[in-house]
């Protein structure tokens, strides 16, 4: 992040006159949002909700990064859920985009990694959508809160999970992951979502922790 934040130091020292190009315009864009997340990055990390992770693979592109959220309370307790967030070139007047690595079977959340959340909306009619005044921060904070207050049945993105969800509404409390994931392993998995096929049931246990069964094969419970 240092090495970031001098080489934009150094860089706005030795541009030259504005020139009137498109490529001009796209590195003016990128070193103001490379400029953005120097800041947004360091109240990021001084900020993280107590069960949540962020890694940057290469420290020097601030623009992309990791989130690991595990929930310690609700539905989810004891999953571990990943999420990657890219910024665009036009950020802070765009919203990040944010996909969800782990599958997983949630109202709000598609098999496919869509998330229905309103901070990422470039346009929206209730005003919770995206502006230039959200941050990082409150990317990150409303991922997190996704899992216990944010968790909408009401108005889901998956609809058939919401609808599952209604339907028995005696299922168990914690965390379930698609069938062949073995982020969630930690979780005590009392039968979840069995009719759906994502997790086996009545499994056999190893010291003090779960093992997780997924296509026939067990996974020893993760750390």
């Amino acid at each position: 992040m240092l090495t970031l934040a001098s080489k934009l130091k150094r860089d706005d020292g030795v541009r030259g006159p504005r020139a009137a190009n498109p490529a001009a315009d796209s590195t003016r864009r990128v070193s103001v949002r490379d400029k953005l997340l120097v800041k947004e990055v360091a109240d990021l990390e001084a900020n993280l909700p107590c069960t949540c992770k962020v890694n940057f693979p290469d420290p020097n592109k601030l623009h992309y990064f990791q989130l690991t959220v595990t929930p310690d309370e609700g539905y989810y307790q004891g999953g571990k859920f990943q999420f990657e967030t890219e910024v665009p070139d036009a950020y802070n007047m765009v919203p990040p985009k944010v996909k969800c690595l782990t599958r997983i079977w949630h109202p709000n959340i598609t098999e496919t990694g869509e998330i229905c959340l309103s901070l990422l909306r470039e346009h929206s009619i209730d005003g919770t959508g995206w502006a230039p005044t959200r941050t990082l921060k409150d990317i990150v904070w409303g991922l997190n809160s996704l899992f216990t207050d944010l968790l909408n049945f009401d108005d889901p993105l998956n609809i058939e999970a919401a609808e599952h969800h209604l339907r028995d509404k005696a299922l168990p409390r914690e965390a379930v992951a698609a069938p062949g994931s073995q982020e969630v392993s930690t979780a005590r998995l009392d039968g979840a979502w069995s009719s759906l096929g994502y997790w086996k049931v009545s499994l056999p246990m190893a010291g003090d922790e779960p093992l997780t069964q997924t296509s026939g094969e067990f996974y020893e419970a993760a750390g």
